[in-house]
């Protein structure tokens, strides 16, 4: 089990920047996967972000090249860096903890952090 606490969001115009913060309560290298995941209104909950214990990253083709996912296993927190903010990244980012076995996953979720971007 893992307790996460999303923090850093707020308002922006666009083209600035964010860094949102994602604390866990236990090891993150004990963790398989640590994944952002954005909600807009009246859209579905898509995934922008991940990185992995072995720390390998991805991203969705809509952030790739303007967001970055990091970790620091000290803090036991994970990163979003968000440059060049659009108004179209407005949304409740949520952070989610994967563990993996072979037959079953667990996730477990952050409350979620707003950001807005204004035009």
């Amino acid at each position: 089990q893992v307790q996460l606490v999303e923090s850093g969001g707020g308002l922006v115009q666009a083209g600035g920047f964010l860094r949102l913060s994602c604390a866990a309560s236990r090891s993150i290298n004990s963790i398989d996967a640590i994944n952002w995941y954005r909600q807009a209104p009246g859209k579905q909950r898509e995934l922008i972000a991940a990185i992995t214990s072995g720390g390998s990253t991805n991203y969705a083709d809509s952030v790739r090249g303007r967001f970055t996912i990091s970790r620091d296993n000290a803090k036991n927190t994970v990163y979003l860096q968000m440059n060049s903010l659009k108004p179209e990244d407005t949304a409740v980012y949520y952070c989610n903890a994967r563990f993996v076995s072979a037959s079953w996953f667990r996730d477990y979720w952050g409350q979620g952090t707003q950001v807005t971007v204004s035009s």
